[in-house]
């Protein structure tokens, strides 16, 4: 009866004391001892909900502190309340919580618990998937098939996310076979998560199939196929897919995700009219000023020779984080502006900004194609002043900076001293280097080199074969596209496009395909004798 008379003094709402780990009620303090245990299990006793929301708000006031945690567990089993679903759950979340490497009690407040609902098991396996832990999300996954529960359109979405993350094709797509199986195949959430599932594995075949047959789509849906188009050179059919989303009525109005997959594919496609009119929503809708949008804008209008527009956004930006800085870096860069490039980087660092490997691969990018020696070399040494590692992009744009001023000896100099392997980058660029100023014996020891390394590019094999026309050895040109040709190794076309009256033309070096050809050479033969009379 005394403890009776105890438990009503206890207030309602808690507060934890972090210097004594007890509980605070209507400013007096009452310590997790005898009482408390008494108290926990008069609540395990009572066994109603109400009391769980009870302990729930208890821990909710543990979270943060793995010691506090940890003593509230510990008297929650010693009050008998540790196979509560609703405290389990409670548990599962404030442990995964605090980060991968308190997953594993997470685990076991799981495993403890007899009784397992849907809910419980779908947690555990979106914990492992958000936790980057995969391979146990996939191992709940199974366990719980084994044990026949029933699962829901939750299951799948989350199992799909974890199998996204490994990028394990083959599994994946059993588990597409289970969703058709259990009849969620036509859900929106297990759709869309479908959707992102083949996207992030390159399938887009098999991803822009799923997504052509989901009878409703949201504005999730639309985004995850656009972004994925984009994200794996479908250019052309991600702009074709906003431009149909724009005329959805059912979909509402693209949002920041919605632009930011979009933008990307505007600036490599050049395709600045589309281009205006994000511009313009984005002001309408107050998306200018964020970021991810502001960035995606620079390098839209940079790809397509508007730098000006391009530093006005830049310029207009209330806030600049290091991927605007960088986007328009990358923007003077790319057209050869190395000074104005140098000057942002200046006043990048007056801002207090510390910059990051792609600032460094983009600055190094630019001194190579301006042939600045000096600068490059310095820049170069910052990277260990600012303590960023270098890659092998890193040492490709060194060895580029290099070749391309016939510095090729110090080129094969910096390779030796790289603290890693060397790969297909690095030797890529010191062939090219080779074959620019003709050095003929070191160009074939580093052309077997890539040929082990990348058997399949046909580029690697091109450079060899123009380095030996280049000095007339005809014959051993020949053997290479020879070579080729017996190993089924293509080169890949470069082409350039044009966009006249909205129909865009495509063509290639010499190409004769085009049926306005005549006219055409005619205008190039024009332009080349007036670039000759400039010079």
């Amino acid at each position: 009866m005394r403890m009776m008379l105890k438990l009503k003094k206890v207030p309602r709402s808690y507060s934890w004391d972090n210097s004594n780990c007890g509980l605070l009620g209507n400013g007096a303090c009452r310590v997790l001892t005898r009482s408390s245990f008494a108290a926990i299990r008069h609540l395990a006793s009572c066994a109603s909900k109400e009391h769980s929301y009870d302990l729930n708000r208890i821990l909710t006031q543990c979270e943060g502190s793995i010691r506090r945690v940890n003593k509230m567990h510990a008297k929650i089993i010693i009050g008998g309340y540790g196979q509560n679903v609703f405290v389990g759950s409670k548990l599962i979340g404030i442990y995964s919580g605090l980060g991968q490497l308190y997953m594993k009690d997470a685990r076991k407040v799981f495993d403890h618990l007899s009784e397992k609902d849907v809910f419980l098991w779908n947690m555990m396996i979106q914990t492992y998937a958000n936790s980057d832990l995969s391979p146990e999300a996939l191992d709940v996954y199974k366990k719980m098939r084994d044990q026949g529960v029933i699962m829901d359109k939750y299951t799948f979405t989350f199992v799909l996310k974890a199998y996204g993350i490994t990028k394990d094709e083959k599994a994946g797509c059993v588990i597409h076979g289970h969703v058709i199986k259990c009849g969620f195949y036509f859900n929106l959430f297990v759709g869309n998560a479908l959707v992102a599932f083949y996207a992030k594995c390159q399938m887009i075949e098999a991803c822009m199939k799923v997504f052509d047959e989901m009878p409703q789509k949201d504005l999730v849906s639309w985004n995850t196929a656009i972004s994925s188009c984009a994200n794996n050179d479908r250019i052309t059919e991600a702009l074709d897919l906003f431009r149909t989303l724009l005329h959805e009525q059912s979909i509402s109005a693209p949002d920041h995700a919605t632009l930011v997959s979009v933008l990307p594919a505007c600036a490599q496609a050049a395709e600045i009219q589309l281009g205006f009119w994000i511009h313009c929503y984005t002001m309408k809708t107050g998306l200018a000023k964020d970021a991810m949008v502001g960035s995606g804008l620079i390098a839209m209008y940079a790809n397509s020779g508007h730098l000006d527009y391009a530093r006005q956004v830049f310029d207009e930006m209330p806030e600049r984080n290091i991927m605007v800085w960088n986007a328009m870096m990358r923007g003077y860069g790319m057209h050869g502006n190395a000074e104005e490039t140098l000057n942002l980087y200046s006043n990048f660092l007056k801002d207090g900004f510390n910059p990051d490997g792609i600032v460094f691969l983009c600055l190094l990018s630019t001194c190579s194609h301006a042939r600045l020696i000096a600068k490059g070399r310095e820049i170069f040494k910052q990277m260990e002043d600012y303590g960023v590692e270098r890659t092998q992009e890193h040492y490709a744009c060194m060895v580029d900076l290099f070749g391309r001023a016939g510095l090729v000896m110090e080129a094969v100099d910096l390779i030796k001293s790289m603290d890693m392997v060397p790969e297909k980058n690095v030797y890529g660029a010191l062939l090219g280097a080779c074959r620019m100023h003709n050095y003929i014996e070191l160009g074939e020891v580093v052309a077997e080199k890539l040929f082990l390394l990348d058997p399949m590019s046909g580029g690697r094999y091109v450079t060899l074969a123009k380095l030996y026309g280049g000095v007339g050895r005809l014959k051993e040109a020949a053997a290479v596209r020879k070579m080729m040709v017996k190993n089924n190794i293509k080169k890949p076309f470069g082409y350039s496009s044009v966009k006249v009256d909205n129909v865009v033309h495509t063509f290639g070096a010499d190409d004769e395909t085009h049926v306005r050809r005549i006219e055409i050479f005619d205008t190039l033969a024009v332009l080349d004798k007036a670039m000759t009379e400039e010079i």
